[in-house]
C-alpha cells in the first residue's frame, strides 16, 4: 500500500471480474474490486517494493524451516497476489503486499480468503489512516487470522515499525444500544522497532524469527 504515481484512466465505478480481465494488464493489476467497486491500488517509491520483497523472503525462509521441522505442514509465501473473498465469485478481492497461505490442491488455483493465514501491508508515508482502516476491516471481515502492518520511516530508507494483529471475532463490551460496526476486528498482538535488538520474534502462524539485518534496504 503506497502512494499513487500516474493518472487513473476513466473507468466505471463498478466492474465485474470479467470486465477487469479485458483491461490492459498495466491497468488491471492496479485495481482491486470491493464487492464490484473499483478501488485503485497505490504504487509508490522503490522502498515500498524493496521492503515488501524483504518481508516475503524472510517469511519464506521461516515457512520453509517450519515445513522441514513439520512435514505435515505446507505453506506458500507470495507477494501482490489477489485474495478472493468468499467461497465463489471473483469480483470481490484484495491484493496484499505479502501473504502466507496454505498450499492449494493443484497449480494455478485462485487464492481464497479461507486459504490465507497471514496478510501484510507495507505502509509508505503517504498512506492515509482512512485507507489503512478500510482495507484492514475487509481483511478482518473475511476471517484472515493474522494481519501485519509494516510502517516505513519518513526520513530514511528503513522500516520503522512492524505490527502483528490477531483476529478477534468476539464483541466488545459497549454501552447498551451501541453495537460494533464490524462483526470481526483485529487486535494489536505484538509490535517491534529497532529498539528490540533481537528483531521480530513471533510464533504464529508458524515460528517467525527475523533479525533486523534481513530487513535492511
Amino acid at each position: 500500500m503506497s502512494v499513487p504515481d500516474v493518472e487513473h484512466p476513466d473507468l466505471p465505478e463498478y466492474m465485474t471480474w470479467e470486465e477487469l480481465e479485458r483491461l490492459p494488464d498495466e491497468i488491471a493489476e492496479r485495481i482491486e474490486l470491493w464487492d464490484g467497486r473499483v478501488v485503485w491500488l497505490r504504487r509508490g517509491p522503490a522502498e515500498h517494493q524493496t521492503f515488501s520483497n524483504r518481508l516475503w523472503a524472510t517469511l519464506e525462509r521461516c515457512a520453509r524451516k517450519d515445513m522441514s521441522d513439520n512435514p505435515e505442514q505446507c505453506w506458500r509465501v507470495t507477494t501482490e497476489t489477489n485474495v478472493f473473498l468468499g467461497h465463489t465469485g471473483k469480483s470481490n478481492f484484495l491484493t496484499p503486499d505479502f501473504l502466507v497461505h496454505r498450499c492449494l490442491g493443484s497449480a494455478y488455483q485462485d487464492v481464497r480468503c479461507s486459504d490465507v493465514v497471514l496478510v501484510g501491508e507495507v505502509l509508505s508515508p503517504g498512506n492515509t489512516q482512512t485507507d489503512i482502516e478500510a482495507k484492514k476491516g475487509r481483511y478482518a471481515g473475511s476471517g484472515i487470522p493474522w494481519y501485519w502492518e509494516v510502517t516505513l520511516a519518513r526520513e530514511v530508507s528503513a522500516i520503522a515499525t512492524v505490527r502483528a494483529y490477531g483476529l478477534d471475532i468476539g464483541h466488545a463490551q459497549l454501552p447498551d444500544g451501541v453495537h460494533p460496526l464490524r462483526a470481526a476486528n483485529y487486535i494489536l498482538a505484538a509490535e517491534w522497532t529497532h529498539r528490540d535488538p533481537d528483531g521480530v520474534e513471533f510464533d504464529f502462524p508458524f515460528p517467525i524469527s527475523i533479525p533486523w539485518a534481513e530487513l535492511e534496504y
